[in-house]
């Protein structure tokens, strides 16, 4: 009797042996059914080495009362007396609630596990073809599946298979299983079977005889008619056999489902028909055959039905197979694929999706089969189903390094075992990790975690996924640094035709001379080239990832060369995560950031400091310009300095465009284009006017000192005044001066035109840095008129013979260096004009118009597409500013909010003031950014302006990827740009001419 308050002695020992419900156990053991047992001294210790000992306890129970009166001794005394047989019960009842269900329900199928010959240990397709013999309807072969199933879990679970030949037994009591069901579909319809020859080809995991417990199992069907037979009925009759087959298999009956069976990787897949020849399979691959299809066939394998078809047709496409990585889209169709993957993952799972998320079993398996195909067309070694299989042979082969291979196969072995002992539990098709502590506990000791079995799964879990994640890259990159540095004699690597071969699959256009980098990179025996060895692999694999992976590895041995020998840029690159993401990201996304970058390599370490990409003001930037400006010894000295600055600046700015495009494995690509192109605009302004005051300041120096003889102001106009400037962009100015007190006017009118033709010249003499154009075009009466005007001329023209498109082009004019007080009056002497009293008039509003209609139809360029130019074409830059620019004129006056120099700011403010319904605003926005971005793109791209798509493949992808579109998909992105324009054009002849 147990003394009240005290816990009896059987409750202690429960909780010792791993019970999470004492109480409820000491229960279960008083029950009758288990009275023969209650005394037995190993029980506990037998139920506490299970997965779950209360799950094993339940599930004992039921099937100890699910036995008939008369056999019940029987089940005692096997279990009592066999201790093989009482481990391998209790790990399958500990471990799967499902089997447990089937035991209850088939209370003799406890026999299964009790004999323990040779034959039972490594059952293969004939042993499981004995255990399903004899099933005569789609019930009976469910049960005797279990049945088989029963044997597999309890090796399993006791330790006596390991996880690839737990998979490989599941394989191939799933060829016996379709071997059964084909029986079954034969027998049922033999007029059928008659007339037809049908083989069963196993695809993905049972082809690759890598089976989990619950998984879909895809297979082709391939049929031909028997002799004399016609072909159009026999393949009628052969589609009916196999769909017979696929529901015997998948059908959910009073004994639930066997699996899915999925033909789906068929030629044309589901829209394409069940059965087709052999010849018919062949065609479809020689002519339609997409890469991905490829790879499946990797795992062909024919496994029930006519067995000389289903040779003949593996014979017949395993040639194809080892010949795609020759196929011209092969590297686009790879990454592709592995992007698809991975977006179809719930945002809400990736960090639980053990087989689809980053460091998972896909990973392991995509890369394998990648290396498979680049290198199995010479190496016949390597022509293996089993993901375990290839890559040991890869790693015996040299195409894979041993250590990487080995820590490799220990990740996905724990993985697979992760998978296996989810799905074994409720025999549920799932790659999910479970949440509830419950289940993770159960989880954790399943796989021998024992102590504190939650928290040793997830540290296992995450740091076997860390490995697949570190050398899902290196698996690629490393082979390829140890065939050029060659430091371990004796060691097996790839060959120099292997080298290129696997660089030529991985996007490299030119793989001879990215190995003649990587060995000039990365040989030798100095510190630096172990440094390089390091990152290489992984560098290599951000550049692949690019539209132009040879640039980006080119950039990096030449900013390599020009910095290797300071000691800080390695040790940045290294130790500084982002730094060499970045690094990569911004080399082989087009010319213009590398070569800003190469005029200054120490640049680089903009790229490893957090705040490194935020653009610097206004202020800071002329403070900083002006400062180097004044220590120079002359003009020339001073402008080189100002120009160095903002030669950095534009790099800052260009790389963390490109780095918030792309997006980091840390950092995901920035959602918002709009905000790039304002960050853009806002810092290119502000660097550009930082310049041009140094630049003012440097002319006023070399001639007059600290003080002109007149103000002077420079008023930005159009993008510059706007605060819209691109990378390429010229700076609109007008140039106003104020002759200072008791200075004479001529004078000062000589002074004001010597500054401004210093100026330009300082900002364009020919250095390394990118010039600076000022164009003036913009002032009254254009290239005819003076350059520079006084405040008063300027009053007197506007006043006298100003002409629309002047007050129109006044509207992006804000003063940008100088003195600000003059620039100040100049805005109050324009503002009248450009935001006219009551609004522009109807003949203004016509003459506006008129110059926009003359314009479309002489200024475009002869040749261009205008639905593809983004300045002049169609819903363009020119169309979206206009449209804005007439509604300020009008409503200007009235409407403070429209009292700006930016187009999307002033956009906003007529949405605001209902001068343009939501939908109209929100597409004339969207049009304007897409433009501005594609001009920007191009900049960054090619090196130099261009107000239309390349046309050159590579630079084409590069836009694409810049603007968010995956590889091979720029036909995509341009038609985007065709329909967005092609709306807002729509939008455009509504608000702006009245149509």
């Amino acid at each position: 009797m147990t003394v009240p308050g005290r816990r009896s002695s059987t409750f202690s020992r429960l909780l010792r042996h791993g019970f999470t419900d004492p109480s409820g156990a000491e229960r279960l053991l008083d029950l009758p059914e288990l009275a023969a047992l209650r005394g037995d001294p190993v029980l506990l210790d037998a139920l506490g080495a299970t997965a779950d000992p209360d799950l094993a306890l339940r599930g004992l129970v039921r099937l100890a009362e699910a036995q008939p009166e008369t056999e019940r001794g029987t089940f005692t005394t096997t279990l009592l007396s066999a201790k093989p047989f009482r481990d391998r019960l209790l790990g399958v009842l500990g471990a799967s609630e499902a089997l447990a269900d089937h035991l209850a329900r088939h209370p003799k199928d406890w026999e299964t596990l009790v004999t323990y010959e040779a034959a039972d240990l490594h059952p293969g397709v004939a042993e499981f073809e004995h255990g399903l013999a004899g099933a005569a309807d789609p019930v009976a072969l469910r049960v005797a599946y279990r049945r088989c199933l029963l044997g597999i879990a309890a090796r399993d679970v006791c330790g006596t298979t390991d996880v690839a030949q737990t998979a490989a037994e599941l394989a191939d009591l799933a060829t016996a299983t379709l071997r059964a069901a084909l029986a079954l579909a034969r027998a049922a319809e033999p007029a059928d079977a008659a007339q037809c020859r049908l083989a069963v080809i196993a695809m993905g995991k049972c082809g690759g005889h890598e089976l989990n417990y619950v998984s879909d199992v895809d297979v082709i069907f391939v049929g031909e008619p028997v002799e004399g037979a016609d072909e159009g009925k026999a393949l009628q009759a052969a589609t009916r056999l196999a769909s017979h087959l696929m529901r015997i298999c998948s059908e959910t009956t009073v004994e639930g489902a066997i699996w899915p069976v999925d033909a789906n990787l068929r030629p044309e897949g589901r829209n394409g028909p069940l059965v087709r020849t052999l010849s018919s399979h062949l065609a479809y691959y020689q002519r339609w055959a997409k890469t991905w299809e490829f790879q499946a066939l990797l795992k062909a394998r024919p496994v029930a039905g006519d067995p000389e078809l289903g040779s003949a047709y593996v014979d017949a496409v395993s040639p194809m197979v080892w010949q795609a990585a020759e196929r011209e889209n092969f590297v686009t169709d790879v990454q592709a694929m592995r992007r698809r993957v991975v977006a179809t993952i719930p945002v809400d799972r990736v960090d639980r999706e053990l087989k689809l998320g980053p460091g998972g079993l896909r990973d392991v398996e995509f890369a394998v089969q990648l290396l498979q195909l680049v290198h199995g067309r010479s190496d016949a070694t390597l022509h293996s189903g089993s993901t375990l299989g290839a890559l040991a042979a890869l790693a015996a082969g040299g195409y894979v390094g041993r250590a990487d291979a080995a820590q490799l196969d220990e990740a996905y072995r724990f993985l697979r075992a992760m998978e296996h002992r989810i799905q074994l539990y409720r025999l549920r098709r799932t790659h999910l990790v479970p949440e509830g502590e419950e289940d993770l506990r159960r989880l954790g000791r399943s796989l021998g975690l024992r102590t504190d079995p939650v928290a040793a799964l997830n540290k296992e879990w995450k740091r076997h996924a860390s490995v697949v994640r570190r050398l899902h890259e290196k698996l690629f990159y490393r082979p390829l640094l140890d065939a050029v540095a060659q430091l371990a004699p004796g060691e097996t690597r790839l060959s120099t035709k292997a080298a290129g071969q696997r660089l030529e699959a991985l996007g490299y256009a030119d793989p001879a001379a990215a190995l003649r980098h990587l060995e000039a990179l990365a040989s030798g025996v100095s510190r630096k080239a172990a440094i390089q060895r390091t990152l290489l692999p992984v560098l290599l694999g951000w550049f692949a990832d690019s539209a132009d992976p040879d640039a980006g590895l080119l950039g990096f041995r030449r900013v390599s060369d020009a910095l290797g020998k300071t000691p800080w840029y390695l040790r940045l690159l290294r130790d500084e995560g982002a730094a060499a993401e970045n690094l990569a990201r911004v080399l082989s996304a087009g010319r213009l950031a590398p070569d800003l970058l190469l005029r200054a390599p120490e640049a680089v370490a903009i790229l490893g400091d957090p705040e490194g990409l935020k653009p610097r003001g206004r202020d800071h930037l002329e403070q900083e310009v002006l400062a180097a400006v004044n220590r120079a010894d002359d003009a020339e000295q001073a402008v080189a300095a100002a120009r160095g600055v903002r030669r950095r600046e534009l790099f800052r700015t260009a790389a963390a465009d490109l780095i918030d495009s792309y997006g980091t494995e840390d950092s995901p690509r920035t959602s918002d284009p709009g905000a790039l192109v304002d960050r853009v605009g806002e810092a290119v302004t502000d660097l550009n006017a930082a310049t041009i005051a140094g630049a003012l300041r440097a002319a006023v120096r070399a001639e007059w000192g600290d003080e002109l003889p007149t103000r002077f102001a420079v008023i930005g106009m159009g993008r510059f005044g706007g605060h819209e400037l691109g990378y390429g962009s010229d700076a609109d100015v007008l140039f106003v001066h104020e002759p200072r007190e008791g200075v004479d006017e001529q004078e000062a009118a000589r002074a004001a035109n010597r500054v401004v033709t210093e100026m330009r010249r300082l900002l364009q003499l020919p250095t390394t840095d990118p010039p600076l154009l000022i164009d003036a075009d913009l002032r009254p009466e254009g290239r005819s008129g003076p350059l520079v005007r006084t405040l008063a001329s300027y009053g007197a023209y506007y006043r006298r013979w100003s002409l629309v498109w002047e007050s129109q082009a006044l509207l992006r004019a804000a003063p940008m260096a100088g003195d600000p007080d003059l620039g100040r009056r100049f805005i109050e002497l324009v503002d009248p004009l450009r935001y006219p009293a009551e609004g522009l008039g109807e003949e203004g509003i016509r003459e506006i118009r008129r110059l926009k209609a003359r314009m479309e139809s002489e200024r475009l360029p002869r040749g261009a597409d205008p639905t593809l130019h983004t300045k002049l074409g169609r819903g363009g830059l020119s169309d979206v500013e206009w449209t804005v620019q007439l509604l300020q004129m009008r409503h200007g006056w009235a409407e403070p909010g429209l009292r700006t120099t930016r187009t999307r700011a002033a956009l906003f403010a007529a949405h605001a003031a209902g001068l343009i319904p939501t939908e109209e605003a929100q597409t004339l926005d969207e049009a304007w950014v897409l433009a501005t971005r594609v001009r920007n793109a191009v900049m960054l791209v090619r090196g130099r302006p261009g107000d239309t798509f390349p046309s050159e493949p590579r630079e084409l992808a590069a836009v694409g990827r810049y603007l968010g579109y995956a590889p091979g998909h720029v036909g995509e992105m341009v038609d985007d740009y065709r329909r967005i324009t092609r709306r807002a054009r729509a939008v455009v002849d509504e608000l702006f001419y009245g149509a």
